[in-house]
């Protein structure tokens, strides 16, 4: 029996701002230990047998990170873009055609790459009863044994518990996010759990109910898959047949019409499941998982804490002090600092909204932004003039490309930089320097083994990253 981890990094983690951004979301960040969510997914089934490396789904602007980061655990992997977000049955719909293309016929382990598992082995002995159900071809999900009656999650009802069969039940119904009254009385009588959202399942049973519930997204799933094209590390689907395709979830598309016995669908089990998870909502939510000291607090950075109790600190960049206050919420960046009661978490994305609305950078990018030659960080900018500290890989190369309306200064502190500057090709070293001319056609190459550092002061009548002309990138970027 061979499985398959089929990871869905989607969604931006509006909740978890100023943290999580549009182009750097939670599942990208190590919220609890030192890996990403999404790299502590990757990692969730280690220990089991015959388990192959993850098909991750992710969108086009992520594309990059999410390699880099499964790189960097000595996976391989296969990263499928998706040209536009259609939620998660077309997503799994691509995975499950995927995998009867190129795996024959594996289980499928449906993860969201941005939850929080603490018992690892408790959930590899779960995902190892549900293999066995998958593999006599049933559908299987968990449900979490609740401890409190949340509003946040969705819920799962219990059937009749099977016999001898991994500890399932047999699937009652799905609920919608409750209103507290009923979700105190789920919770009192035992019946429900909270839905994870991870699926088993072998990948010829998903297509043949996704066959019978929405046809229209396997066929356009179908069509998308068929105008594959390699890009890089990547697997592109053609873009006009997904953008057609329906947009819908897993348990809507299929898994509450198993529930509701629509003919020909295959069985479907719930298996309980206690292991410290969460979806990490929100920052009320992570403040759950994460270590506290003896007030109740969390807290990672440069913090300090005096006469406070029950409160989520978060520094990235700066000292963070916290006296005589409860139940807050204090996360820092580089270029914005939220404060919130821990009650009003789930109100954090009415602020990420409206930084979008106004068309605000701190909707949708950090100060320090990743590329796929390395990172930049915007360390000061002002009226004709902006300075960056730039990292670039071993290896790594920048596009070449010309600017309309800015020139470049480029200062090397660590490393040796590869630079061509119109029909000039130089070596410049530690404590050297370089002038780009506005218009110039420019290049920056790291040829060495350990990463280049520099410095960029760009001066100039606009210094926007829209002012970016690209003649050649090793990336495939326009």
């Amino acid at each position: 029996m061979s499985l398959l981890p089929v990871i869905l990094s989607g969604g931006s983690g509006t909740r978890l701002w100023p943290l999580s951004r549009e182009q750097y979301p939670k599942q990208l960040l190590p919220l609890v230990g030192a890996d990403s969510l999404l790299q502590a997914t990757a990692l969730r089934l280690d220990g089991l047998p015959d388990v192959a490396d993850p098909l991750l789904i992710c969108n086009e602007a992520h594309r990059f990170v999410v390699a880099e980061q499964v790189r960097q655990l000595g996976r391989k992997g296969t990263v499928l873009l998706e040209p536009v977000g259609r939620n998660t049955a077309p997503a799994l719909t691509l995975a499950a055609l995927w995998a009867l293309r190129e795996d024959g016929d594996p289980v499928l382990v449906v993860m969201p790459a941005d939850h929080v598992i603490l018992d690892e082995n408790g959930f590899r002995d779960a995902v190892r009863r549900a293999a066995t159900l998958a593999e006599a071809g049933m559908v299987i999900t968990f449900g979490i044994t609740p401890d409190s009656p949340e509003t946040g999650y969705g819920y799962i009802q219990r059937g009749v518990q099977m016999d001898g069969r991994a500890g399932g039940f047999v699937l009652g119904r799905f609920v919608e996010k409750p209103n507290r009254e009923t979700a105190q009385a789920y919770l009192d009588s035992g019946d429900y759990f909270w839905n994870s959202g991870i699926f088993v399942m072998k990948a010829s049973v998903w297509k043949s109910a996704i066959a019978v519930c929405r046809p229209d997204i396997l066929a356009a799933c179908e069509q998308a898959l068929a105008g594959t094209s390699a890009d890089g590390d990547f697997v592109r689907v053609a873009k006009e047949a997904f953008a057609a395709c329906p947009s819908d979830s897993i348990d809507y598309a299929v898994m509450e019409r198993i529930a509701a016995g629509v003919a020909g669908l295959p069985a479907a089990a719930v298996i309980p499941f206690t292991a410290g998870w969460s979806d990490v909502g929100a920052w009320d939510s992570l403040w759950k998982v994460l270590p506290k000291d003896a007030a109740g607090n969390a807290f990672r950075g440069d913090v300090m804490l005096y006469d406070t109790e029950g409160t989520l600190a978060f520094s990235e960049s700066r000292l963070v002090a916290c006296v005589g206050v409860r139940d807050l919420v204090v996360v820092e960046t580089p270029d914005a600092v939220l404060i919130a009661h821990k009650d009003r978490t789930q109100d954090v994305k009415k602020i990420a909204e409206r930084l979008k609305s106004t068309a605000r950078s701190e909707a949708d990018i950090h100060r320090k932004v990743h590329r796929p030659w390395g990172w930049y960080d915007g360390i000061d900018a002002g009226e004709r003039f902006q300075v960056k500290r730039i990292v670039v890989k071993p290896g790594g190369t920048l596009s070449l490309q010309m600017h309309h309306h800015r020139a470049e200064h480029w200062i090397v502190v660590r490393g040796t930089a590869r630079v061509t500057c119109g029909d000039r090709v130089l070596l410049v070293s530690e404590n050297e320097s370089t002038y780009i001319p506005l218009g110039t056609t420019h290049r920056l190459e790291n040829p060495g083994k350990l990463p280049l550092e520099m410095i960029e002061v760009q001066s100039g009548a606009y210094v926007g990253e829209d002012d970016i002309v690209r003649f050649e990138d090793n990336y495939g970027r326009s």
